[in-house]
């Protein structure tokens, strides 16, 4: 017998050239970049979002850095992806929160500067996931974006209305938009297992990875296979659909 090599993936382009990303991002780039090549993403153009849970419990995360480390992780995807170099920024407790640009030029620090701007721990709420959805889907209409959203949807919990989350998922999977779900925390959030599998949608529009109790010490290619992974499938099922050109 023939021993058959796998043919190798196509390299991924990054979007931005990896000499205007700043060099505490190159290595994230390149990650994620492979990440991409490995789930079929290679030369995808698509518009990276970040939410953020600031409920009371997510307090330890935004103040040993996990949270703005994922920001990070999320812009180095971005430069890999999406040629503005900016990921929207979304914060979300039992409150909305205006949507913030973070970009190559403007990251470092963001995210404890926005949460103290937001009032810090003294002002942290309850965990409602709509809102944030909600503001995602506006932003991403009203910029008239031609390419799909990959939403990076942080979370350490369950939400409080459960339903219309459902509902939510449900009504966006007609639209270009794919939501992926990274949890924190030492166990795994069931009701995010749960929407991974829910029926009723036109197609899978999420996915779920957990990233634990320390997520700083998950791998970055850990973190982007997790978001890609699925989103790989996605795309194709999108483009079937007619959601994707």
């Amino acid at each position: 017998m023939f021993n058959r090599s796998k043919t190798p993936a196509t390299p991924h382009t990054p979007a931005i050239s990896l000499d205007k990303v700043p060099a505490g991002l190159v290595s994230l780039s390149k990650t994620a970049a492979v990440s991409l090549e490995k789930n079929g993403l290679s030369g995808l153009r698509a518009a990276v979002y970040l939410v953020v849970d600031r409920s009371y419990s997510m307090r330890r995360y935004f103040a040993d850095g996990s949270v703005q480390h994922l920001a990070d992780q999320a812009l180095g995807l971005s430069a890999a992806v999406d040629d503005d170099g900016i990921v929207p920024l979304v914060m979300f407790d039992s409150r909305p929160y205006d949507t913030v640009d973070v970009g190559l030029d403007r990251y470092a620090g963001v995210v404890a500067h926005m949460h103290q701007l937001h009032g810090g721990e003294n002002t942290m709420g309850g965990t409602h996931y709509t809102i944030a959805m909600r503001a995602v889907v506006d932003h991403y209409l009203a910029s008239q974006a031609t390419d799909p959203a990959l939403v990076i949807f942080q979370t350490d919990g369950a939400p409080q209305d459960e339903e219309d989350v459902r509902l939510q998922l449900k009504v966006t999977s007609k639209l270009p938009i794919f939501w992926a779900f990274v949890g924190f925390g030492p166990s795994k959030v069931r009701f995010l297992t749960e929407l991974d599998t829910m029926r009723g949608r036109l197609l899978d529009n999420a996915s779920y990875f957990h990233a634990g109790a320390d997520p700083r010490g998950i791998p970055d290619s850990a973190l982007y296979d997790g978001i890609t992974r699925e989103f790989g499938q996605w795309v194709p099922q999108a483009r079937r659909k007619g959601l994707l050109p």
